[in-house]
């Protein structure tokens, strides 16, 4: 087997699990300040005031910065970090400011992410691809 090919490649995870109770105390508490600094205009749209999905979304944006080996806060935003979704309703990401220029840094150029939730948790899984070579 020829593996040639797949010498320099990078692969990275991130996976963060958010209580839901969480962030509904979070969005409480703070309201509009949270939900707008948090989240784009496209998830609040998309969640539609559905706690679970903004969950969701908190837990993929903390396992992208996971994946790029940093927090948020320290270099990124969370609205570096956007889950959108296509017209079937998968969730997709979009990488923004800071987090598309880590990402470019690292060589990561492919993105696979899940989420999931129950009405306590939500998880967000996340793999990144590409070339080691810049």
């Amino acid at each position: 087997m020829d593996t040639s090919k797949h010498i320099g490649k990078m692969l990275t995870v991130g996976v963060d699990l958010s209580e839901v109770a969480r962030i509904e105390a979070l969005l409480n508490r703070y309201g509009d300040r949270f939900r707008n600094r948090v989240f784009t205009e496209r998830e609040q749209v998309y969640c539609n005031g559905r706690i679970t999905s903004l969950a969701g979304r908190f837990a993929i944006k903390e396992a992208v910065a996971k994946a790029l080996g940093t927090g948020i806060g320290a270099v990124l935003t969370w609205k570096d970090i956007e889950v959108v979704n296509d017209d079937r309703g998968k969730p997709e990401l979009v990488l923004h400011n800071q987090a598309q220029t880590l990402a470019h840094e690292l060589g990561l150029q492919q993105w696979a992410i899940s989420l999931s939730h129950t009405d306590s948790l939500a998880i967000g899984f996340v793999v990144a691809t590409g070339s080691d070579q810049i």
